[in-house]
């Protein structure tokens, strides 16, 4: 479970390699730890979980059918879930805020860091958006037991 040390051993990056425009937050904690914390999160908020994509068993699983070997993930799944009221704000500011709903936050282990867990989510534009980037960023964090 989080730890009092799990903050000490953060290591955050605005960006990952390769992947602009994410906020990750990579700390020394289990993944299902870090999953359960999510959800106590996401459901402390009052949200629902739409869905979770198992997108890290899908591509072990489908690798070898693809021509490949690699291991990409040990683990990697993806939360999906919305705000009525938020997405409501977001909406009416602009309509085509539309297209950032249902919002994610991903978790996942890499093969060569199996003692690490990675939480993080997109980054959104500038304007009203900007108020759902933080709302995952406190879900993220929180998962992560930085606060």
């Amino acid at each position: 479970m989080k730890t009092l040390f799990a903050a000490a051993a953060l290591a955050m990056a605005a960006t990952s390699a390769g992947a602009e425009g994410i906020v990750t937050y990579t700390v020394d904690q289990s993944f299902d730890d870090v999953v359960f914390g999510l959800e106590n999160a996401v459901i402390g908020q009052g949200l629902v979980i739409d869905s979770v994509s198992h997108t890290g068993d899908m591509l072990e699983r489908t690798k070898a059918d693809v021509g490949s070997d690699v291991t990409i993930f040990l683990k990697a799944d993806i939360f999906s879930f919305c705000s009525a009221a938020l997405s409501r704000k977001v909406m009416e500011a602009d309509p085509m805020n539309v297209q950032f709903c249902p919002y994610g936050i991903f978790v996942l282990q890499m093969p060569d860091s199996p003692d690490q867990t990675t939480i993080g989510f997109r980054q959104f534009p500038e304007g009203p958006m900007k108020e759902v980037e933080a709302l995952l960023d406190g879900l993220a964090r929180e998962a992560a037991g930085i606060n």
